[in-house]
């Protein structure tokens, strides 16, 4: 007899029949987390463990998660088969001790269970080759530019904390400063503001390395003042271009940074930047200064909408991607309380951005426990279906052109691993 949750889950398949199946799930298990049983990792060979690139994206804190887990889980799943017959599914791994989605053995294989109802088998990533190689100041490779999105994205975060200090600055869904505490407490190797030289040195053996890594991600915590002497601009302009200096369009560029006046986003171009994340979270003017008052207090939601807005003018269409992080605003205690009326405020944003050439993509809120918005239930299935179904119209009503960067999109095809953003996208 199938249970209660598994049954709701091909439930809710049916009623939103105009998604992949694949997407739903993908939602679902990023929503929940996932669980491990220990004996998968003795069976599963060589992977790819957890990198924790930037933040947690854990539902539990490494002082409370178990050993048997700990630094043992892999970045990422990619699922298929089962009851669904589903194809292969690249899914961000978040480990929640509680989560009803726990990969253990079937069959001898590592495999996805729903209250212990088999739901595919799951592959691990493999450790890419560059991984091996040693850098000069003793730094491992994985730590300086991690992989992933299964093996396409190489991932630099320059600044590992963020200069929106405490709960009057920090964006309240946001554990960036926290998880850097936590991975030093640890006694990790965990580089707070990593030079130029060593990322760049770190790319030489990506780039002799045929492979899959197809973009770079440059990001980090915003910088309010001044960082080694110098302001948030000139700080990630000199990364962009010792790359492009060495590496002249090797790989397609990206960087996550704060909304910047025009002058500043053609010093980005000027430097060889193509893709830009000037993230902003969440739509509603009164979630945006609860959620994000850091963001409203330097800059302001009018002014970083403009902002927005202005630097396509620089990049192009489709090549400013801002980020939502889908769910926050049904966070506790200022967010809705209806489904509908949130994905309402949200689609208003993404079809703002869209008819000015902006594609805002969307992440799967995480409910990071160390966080000022941790401890708290994730948003139903139902709404982030909703958003999949309202993000896809809106998409595709503005004409614009899969955004780059982000790999194939398409069922069985998308590798972009924390949402389903691409997954949905129709090709």
């Amino acid at each position: 007899m199938k249970t209660a949750v598994f049954e709701d889950l091909f439930k809710t398949v049916e009623t939103f029949s105009d998604l992949p199946a694949e997407a739903i799930v993908k939602q679902d298990v990023l929503r929940l987390g996932i669980c491990f049983d220990k004996g998968v990792f003795e069976k599963a060979g060589s992977y790819k463990p957890k990198d924790y690139f930037i933040f947690s994206f854990d539902h539990v804190s490494l002082s409370e998660m178990s050993e048997d887990v700990k630094f043992k889980a892999p970045e990422e799943i990619r699922l298929h088969g089962g009851p669904l017959n589903l194809e292969k599914t690249v899914i961000s791994v978040r480990i929640s001790s509680t989560s009803p989605y726990c990969v253990n053995l079937y069959e001898e294989k590592p495999a996805l269970f729903l209250n212990n109802e088999f739901l595919g088998f799951v592959d691990f990533h493999e450790i890419p080759p560059f991984y091996s190689k040693k850098l000069s100041s003793g730094h491992l490779i994985s730590e300086i530019i991690p992989v992933l999105e299964w093996g396409y994205l190489l991932y630099l975060t320059a600044y590992r904390l963020c200069q929106y200090w405490g709960e009057k600055e920090e964006c309240q869904f946001c554990d960036i400063n926290e998880n850097y505490r936590q991975q030093k407490k640890e006694k990790r190797q965990y580089t707070g503001i990593k030079n130029p030289e060593l990322i760049t040195e770190a790319l030489s053996y990506a780039a002799a390395e045929p492979g899959e890594t197809k973009a770079w991600t440059l990001t980090g915590g915003s910088v309010t003042g001044k960082l080694n002497g110098m302001d948030e601009v000139d700080f990630y302009i000199q990364y962009i271009e010792a790359i492009e200096n060495k590496f002249p369009q090797q790989w397609i560029s990206k960087a996550v940074l704060q909304a910047f006046p025009k002058s500043d986003c053609q010093r980005l171009v000027d430097a060889g930047l193509k893709i830009y994340h000037p993230n902003y979270e969440v739509w509603d003017p009164v979630l945006f200064k609860k959620i994000c008052p850091g963001k409203d207090q330097y800059i302001g939601r009018s002014e970083w909408i403009k902002r927005v807005v202005d630097s396509v003018e620089v990049f192009g269409a489709g090549n400013v991607i801002p980020n939502f992080v889908g769910g926050v605003e049904l966070s506790k205690p200022h967010g809705f309380t209806d489904v509908d009326r949130a994905i309402s405020s949200t689609r208003e944003g993404l079809e703002y951005f869209m008819a000015r050439g902006v594609i805002p993509r969307f992440t799967t809120w995480c409910p990071e426990p160390l966080s000022s918005l941790g401890h708290q239930q994730a948003p139903p299935l139902e709404y982030f279906c909703k958003l999949l179904l309202n993000w896809r119209e809106v998409f595709e009503n503005s004409k614009l052109s899969v955004p780059e960067g982000y790999g194939p999109a398409g069922v069985g095809r998308a590798v972009f691993s924390v949402s389903a953003f691409m997954d949905v996208i129709r090709i």
